[in-house]
């Protein structure tokens, strides 16, 4: 049976006792869970729920995700993870283009959700922890699993959008149960004793992959955090003795950079992994050196699963997203499909179990993006001579000025070694005469100064002439998305 709830299934039978889920002093044993699980299935029974059917969820990271995913799992459904702060035009869209006809969304979140619910035609049930119990309350728990082809559909993801509306990336069963085993037997190798930090949203596929289910698989116990804080990551960090600490860039960059963290015992730490962005090295420098923790950079997209390649522990380059994992091939190739030469940049493509079944409904959006058998990530990369991978930049955020090629991750690390630089992002604008110019958007350290003829300075004396910002403008943060990802689609220049 190919079913990812067996991960569960199995774990508690072995380890019965042994806290899964902890969210402050609020800690559920394996044993707890799975029976959990067995009512949550039981009341979507109730609520007509048969296999194939989908179940979107919209919360944060609490318990109840969780116990919602596997009972979800369990009888065959497909679970439609979606960000809790989506508004009403957005949830109907992702009801309606999954035809979720059911819908669970936490306290507090309600109005956009039952909004959306409502213009969908889909019924809404608000999860809210004092009358969680009463849902559940004399039900019959549903003890046995479907059982699930590796194919059929486990989980519809909807991509970021950044062109167009999101598509649903539909991962199998065994889509995601291979890159599972792979991210906790291969490559953190994670065991019934670790405790995983859950501050990854869990509706991502980076934190359900790398943190639920990995930890579940391996019977860990996962420390969930709702919302990403500097202070409370390292309280939760250092209060439940977290060893595998998961992360986005922009998470690393604030804990690097956190004024207090030496008030805060992180010693039980052992390796780290990020992921979802590049790293810049000075962060990942100012990280291991401020935390004694090694930190491994992968990459991966919610259409593979995600994990496509990362360093190891034994095997690692800074600034390098290291090399594929077991079952993943990748190529680098121009605009014609035809591999480069090692050492120059192309499209990264990916083929191998993590990649996804379809777009969910787009057969002529799958067909563009999977056309012969490898998915095309739209991701710019080289590799060296030993193979590992580079990420340069996103295909579409290439700056092209006066026919020269400026890939904006290059200026940003220049940006990052300017000691005053919390966070840097580069984009273009249009120009008359060179089509393309660079401007740079730069948040700066708490108490740091620095004006913007000074950073200009800086990097036009560290890169070509044609590569550095003609206009930088200082804010006091950069628009993120749900996982911390800077969303340059949604930076606004105000001096061009």
């Amino acid at each position: 049976m190919t079913n990812l709830a067996m991960n569960l299934v199995h774990t508690a039978a072995k380890h019965p006792d042994r806290p899964a889920i902890r969210l402050g002093d609020s800690v559920l044993s394996y044993a707890q869970f799975e029976q959990a699980s067995q009512l949550v299935a039981a009341l979507l029974t109730q609520h007509g729920v048969r296999p194939g059917d989908r179940v979107a969820l919209m919360l944060p990271n609490v318990p109840h995700f969780a116990l919602l995913y596997y009972g979800a799992l369990r009888l065959g459904a497909i679970v439609v993870p979606m960000n809790p702060l989506l508004k009403e035009r957005e949830v109907a869209y992702h009801l309606s283009d999954s035809g979720a006809r059911l819908l669970f969304v936490w306290t507090g979140f309600e109005q956009e959700g039952e909004a959306g619910a409502v213009l969908a035609e889909a019924k809404t049930i608000v999860v809210e922890p004092t009358t969680w119990p009463g849902l559940l309350a004399g039900l019959a728990p549903v003890a046995e699993v479907h059982e699930a082809d590796a194919d059929d559909t486990a989980v519809i993801l909807y991509t970021s959008g950044t062109t167009g509306k999101p598509k649903g990336a539909e991962l199998t069963h065994a889509n995601i149960a291979r890159n599972v085993e792979i991210c906790a037997d291969e490559l953190i190798f994670v065991s019934e004793q670790d405790v995983v930090f859950g501050g990854l949203p869990l509706f991502h596929v980076f934190g359900q992959t790398a943190s639920l289910n990995a930890a579940i698989y391996a019977g860990a116990c996962l420390t969930l955090l709702p919302k990403f804080d500097p202070r409370a990551a390292l309280e939760t960090i250092a209060r439940d003795k977290v060893t595998i600490f998961q992360g986005v860039p922009t998470m690393y960059t604030v804990l690097a950079h956190f004024p207090e963290r030496d008030h805060y015992d992180t010693s039980s730490l052992r390796v780290c992994v990020s992921g979802g962005a590049a790293l810049p090295v000075e962060i990942l420098n100012a990280f291991e050196s401020a935390y004694s923790c090694i930190v491994l950079e992968g990459y991966g997209l919610s259409e593979t699963s995600p994990v496509v390649s990362i360093n190891r522990l034994d095997q690692r380059r800074a600034g390098s997203i290291g090399v594929p994992v077991s079952g993943v091939e990748v190529r680098i190739v121009d605009d014609s499909a035809v591999d480069v030469p090692v050492g120059e940049i192309g499209e990264l493509i990916v083929r191998g179990h993590n990649v996804m079944k379809s777009y969910w409904g787009k057969p002529d959006e799958t067909a563009q993006a999977i056309p012969d058998g490898w998915f095309r990530t739209g991701d710019l990369a080289r590799r060296d001579e030993d193979g590992f991978l580079y990420i340069v930049d996103r295909k579409k955020d290439l700056i092209i000025r006066s026919g020269y090629n400026v890939y904006p991750r290059e200026v940003e690390e220049v940006l990052y070694e300017h000691p005053a630089v919390a966070e840097a992002a580069v984009v273009a604008f249009p120009h008359p005469e060179f089509g393309d110019e660079i401007a740079a958007v730069v948040a700066l350290k708490p108490g740091a100064a620095a004006e913007p003829d000074e950073l200009r300075e800086f990097v036009k004396a560290k890169v070509a002439a044609y590569k550095y910002p003609r206009v930088v403008e200082i804010v006091t943060a950069l628009p993120k998305g749900a996982t911390g990802k800077i969303l340059k689609r949604e930076i606004t220049l105000t001096t061009v």
